[in-house]
């Protein structure tokens, strides 16, 4: 199950609220030193760039985890622009697991060409609930400076409909975060348990 959205749209909070296992799609940022990573003016990685993101790394670990039931995902931590380590996640049973982060749209495709895709959704919150949410989070764990921050999130907060097109447009489901928990819900418990 892919789920995307603008960030601090509510992703993680309804993976939580799910009790689903999580592939945290964020975690696959390329490192602060990889040439490839795109840069803003000032010369800092741009996280909100798709080039950000290794899209063949996320797209592998998904029909990993999908095929075998289990995956080792890097973790990745923003504000030091690198991979801090691995961690294990394993289905155990259960019947459907979330790949969610930013760039989820770019795995529809190849997702539904390995025969994984149960679903694929994008959270469309309220632009100014999603600013709100996302700079109170972001100030809480000290990812970026302040300043940074807010000129961020206006900038986000602009782009926010162009986000959630996109997502669309790959073949996504637009979807309120409240009613994402209901049907998400509904489709757990209607699914089998992995063997």
């Amino acid at each position: 199950m892919l789920l995307a959205g603008p960030s601090g749209s509510g992703k993680s909070t309804l993976a939580a609220h799910l009790g689903w296992p999580v592939l945290r799609l964020d975690d696959f940022y390329r490192e602060g030193d990889d040439p490839l990573l795109p840069r803003d003016a000032a010369g800092r990685p741009d996280w909100d760039a798709e080039r950000s993101w290794n899209t063949a790394e996320a797209l592998a670990a998904v029909v990993a985890l999908a095929t075998t039931g289990a995956v080792e995902a890097p973790v990745y931590d923003i504000a030091s622009d690198s991979r801090v380590g691995s961690r294990a996640v394993v289905l155990d049973g259960a019947p459907v697991f979330l790949a969610e982060g930013l760039f989820a749209d770019r795995l529809v495709a190849g997702c539904r060409e390995a025969g994984v895709l149960a679903d694929a959704v994008v959270l469309a919150p309220s632009a100014s609930v999603t600013f709100a949410r996302r700079l109170a989070r972001d100030v809480a764990e000290a990812r970026k400076p302040v300043p940074l921050l807010l000129r961020r999130g206006l900038r986000l907060l602009r782009e926010q409909p162009a986000v959630v097109r996109r997502c669309c447009d790959a073949g996504m489901r637009r979807i309120t975060p409240a009613r994402a928990r209901v049907e998400l819900a509904a489709m757990g418990r209607r699914l089998p348990a992995a063997v």
